[in-house]
């Protein structure tokens, strides 16, 4: 290809990860298209089992005053970096699985008997507490923290777009239409956000924002 690819972020990348995009030879914009606020929550409600398919969910717990009596409960997760972030601070992960409804079959098949409180955000997808629900799961949820849209008008022409969650692609699309645009999509989800907009999707290998950015560095070796 003749031109170097300019890539967008649709979150401020951490370092490391800015680092794998420009050693791939791209250029690169990046801006938050979403805000994360993290809330004061009550765990006097919480039951045996805790829930947990962001790290931000995760985050917000351990910022409460009470959060160590949460450790001798065992966590059901999405995402290995929720996992390790789970772990690094004393949580015992029972189940970690790449999607909310990989998670939500798995408490179902094996683990419905005890009660699950899921922490959760004000943008939450139905597919996990509907899916417990339908199978009459014992479970609360606690509104651990809000997302807020944090739409930016993009002017300067992309190659690409990586975008990590549905919220994301909202925020995007506010402000900004899709034209050629390759989206390079963190998983399933967040690509199905984008399905009635573009053909142009491309789902990383594994579900974290590293295997996006190389999904995105592999593509455009290609061309």
């Amino acid at each position: 290809m003749q031109d170097v690819p300019r890539i967008l972020s649709t979150k401020k990348l951490l370092p490391r990860q800015r680092e794998l995009l420009l050693h791939a030879g791209f250029r690169m914009t990046e801006a938050d298209f979403i805000t994360i606020g993290y809330k004061e929550m009550d765990l006097s409600a919480v039951k045996d089992h805790l829930i947990f398919t962001s790290r931000n969910a995760v985050k917000s717990v351990l910022q409460h005053k009470d959060s160590a009596v949460l450790k001798q409960k065992n966590c059901f997760c999405v995402g290995k970096k929720t996992s390790a972030l789970l772990e690094q601070h004393g949580f015992n992960v029972t189940v970690q699985a790449d999607y909310a409804k990989e998670l939500a079959s798995e408490i179902v098949q094996k683990h419905a008997g005890p009660g699950f409180t899921f922490f959760c955000g004000n943008l939450r997808r139905g597919d996990l507490p509907d899916t417990l629900t339908r199978h009459h799961v014992d479970f609360n949820e606690i509104e651990a923290y809000t997302t807020r849209l944090t739409p930016h008008k993009i002017k300067t022409p992309v190659t690409g777009i990586l975008f990590f969650s549905p919220s994301g692609v909202r925020s995007y699309l506010k402000e900004n239409t899709l034209d050629q645009e390759v989206c390079f999509c963190i998983g399933t989800t967040t690509a199905d956000a984008l399905k009635d907009r573009t053909e142009n999707i491309v789902i990383a290998n594994i579900p974290d924002v590293e295997s996006t950015i190389a999904r995105a560095a592999k593509y455009f070796k290609k061309i």
